[in-house]
């Protein structure tokens, strides 16, 4: 039989890293996490300080200073004065992009705040308490992913006028079914889990149990519907804006700049291929920050 030294053991208690930092540790050895983290990060500071940074007003047109080329291009119209060149109304291009990023931050975040707090709730409550709960659930999602994104969208839209506030509603009160198919299934999965009959059986109430006993075990699934449907809200909004549904001009959203520059895609293709590009890369960076954050945060990495 084996036996430990007491006072090795205790050394290794001492010298062993606690949670936090186990934590940061993979964090930091995650590459998905940190490419994700830099470049949403990099976006969040363009769109927080833009107001700083922006080296024209995005809402001013210049007609004598139209579609100039970025500084790139080979062309004696080019200028530092506009980095990024002008759109065809002689705006900064480099301006309204960085203050398109404060719009499609916005929609994504809140459309996918909107669509979690639906879906959470309806899938939670089906999977926990089952029987006929969980048939009305099921009846309302069901419902819910019969109807394409797209078309009701693009419907409600023009019915009820197009604005920031009725596109972040509208996106966030169509896009919360996968919240609602995975809570279900997650929380299904603990329903019967021993810590949750214990729980029961010393009295906590339903609430607390939901609380304490599920959420906490659901966070990494939730965790990564909510990058995917961010970025889903966010290319959603760009589609509208591009239909000419969305956000409107002289807003600068990254889908209307888009949508503005169609009719010079085959002269003067920077004009979509800046925007197209930050919106990729935004969409990216959501993407590869959600999976590093269920990685990271994963139950069998706790221990």
């Amino acid at each position: 039989m084996a036996v430990t030294d007491p006072v090795t053991g205790a050394a290794e208690a001492v010298l062993a890293p606690s949670p936090a930092a186990r934590m940061r540790g993979r964090a930091f050895g995650h590459a998905g996490f940190v490419l994700g983290a830099v470049i949403l990060i990099g976006i969040f500071a363009m769109a927080l300080l833009a107001p700083m940074v922006a080296p024209h007003d995005p809402f001013d047109q210049v007609l004598d200073r139209k579609l100039i080329p970025p500084v790139w291009f080979d062309s004696a119209k080019a200028t530092w004065e506009h980095p990024l060149g002008t759109d065809q109304l002689g705006r900064d291009y480099l301006s309204r992009l960085l203050y398109g990023a404060r719009i499609s931050l916005l929609i994504g975040f809140a459309a996918m705040l909107i669509s979690m707090v639906i879906g959470t709730a309806i899938g939670v409550a089906g999977g926990y308490f089952g029987g006929r709960v969980d048939m009305v659930c099921n009846f309302i999602i069901t419902t819910r992913l019969s109807l394409p994104v797209v078309l009701v969208a693009i419907a409600v839209v023009s019915l009820v006028g197009s604005s920031l506030s009725v596109v972040i509603w509208v996106l966030g009160l169509l896009i919360w079914d996968r919240f609602a198919v995975v809570m279900r299934a997650a929380t299904m999965q603990l329903r019967g889990r021993d810590f949750v009959t214990a729980a029961e059986a010393i009295g906590c109430s339903r609430a607390r149990i939901i609380l304490s006993e599920i959420m906490p075990n659901v966070m990494n699934s939730l965790i990564v519907v909510a990058t995917v449907e961010m970025a889903h809200a966010i290319l959603l909004e760009a589609a509208l804006s591009f239909l000419g549904l969305g956000v409107q001009p002289p807003e600068p959203s990254w889908g209307l700049m888009i949508s503005e520059a169609k009719g010079l895609m085959f002269f003067d293709g920077w004009l979509i291929a800046i925007p197209g590009a930050a919106l990729f890369l935004l969409v990216l960076s959501i993407n590869l920050l959600g999976d590093g954050l269920r990685d990271v945060t994963a139950p069998e990495n706790r221990s």
